[in-house]
């Protein structure tokens, strides 16, 4: 990416100036969290043999792409327009989860559109990733009603979806964007600003991850941009091994 137009994705995000980091020192222990033995597994049905080209990975994909837009496990199912399943490199090493489908997504059926999404492909930028070299879904796969957060038992529902994600994708790195998804990654309701800055694991195979703040979030408080870009350049050693 050429100077001038990194420049840009910096403004942005309202820094201006790029300069990575060595990974700053955890002033806190790391965490580890296993996903909740509340959550019942998605049903493993024989899956048909997969045609000739098809491989195995690309079987499981479609397998479970149809299992979450055929999804009756909550309430949800009612209001919503359709599913939004995730977006992007399959193989990524970076994977982003957000908290729940907003209107404009829910018409759309793909994660982090509108304002919110361009914010986030400029901090993706920002890094030297486009946003079709990372995967991004959300705590849900189907918006609550007028944008509330999600339930704990909506959350649950749809948390064994995820984690077949995570599993086939096997990303190096998982950042939780806002306090719904850290909070429901993480079980726990501590504040973002305190969880940020912190690496975390997740899951069977702790997966590290990391914690910032919401697009949507920094809409509205642009003084905090200058906190993400120091979890973004966290993220950029951790990506690039540093």
């Amino acid at each position: 990416m050429d100077a001038s137009r990194r420049q840009q994705y910096l403004d942005a995000m309202g820094i201006t100036h790029y300069v990575v980091r060595e990974a700053a020192v955890d002033e806190h222990p790391q965490t580890v969290v296993e996903p909740r033995e509340t959550a019942a597994p998605i049903p493993v049905a024989k899956s048909p043999k997969p045609a000739a080209g098809v491989s195995a990975q690309q079987s499981a994909w479609e397998v479970l792409k149809a299992r979450v837009a055929s999804c009756t496990a909550c309430e949800l199912r009612a209001s919503r327009t359709q599913t939004v399943f995730g977006i992007g490199n399959e193989a990524a090493q970076l994977m982003i989860v957000g908290e729940a489908p907003g209107a404009e997504e829910d018409r759309q059926g793909e994660p982090f559109v509108g304002r919110a999404g361009q914010l986030l492909n400029a901090m993706l930028h920002a890094i030297g990733l486009a946003r079709d070299t990372v995967y991004i879904a959300n705590i849900l796969k189907c918006r609550p009603p007028g944008n509330r957060n999600p339930t704990a038992e909506e959350a649950a529902k749809c948390q064994p979806f995820l984690i077949q994600q995570l599993s086939l994708i096997k990303p190096k790195v998982m950042l939780a964007v806002g306090g719904v998804a850290a909070h429901n990654l993480l079980e726990t309701d501590e504040a973002v600003g305190r969880l940020r800055n912190r690496i975390h694991y997740y899951g069977e195979d702790r997966t590290p991850l990391l914690v910032t703040y919401h697009p949507a979030y920094l809409l509205r408080r642009p003084e905090e941009k200058a906190k993400v870009w120091q979890d973004l350049q966290k993220l950029y050693g951790m990506l690039h091994g540093d």
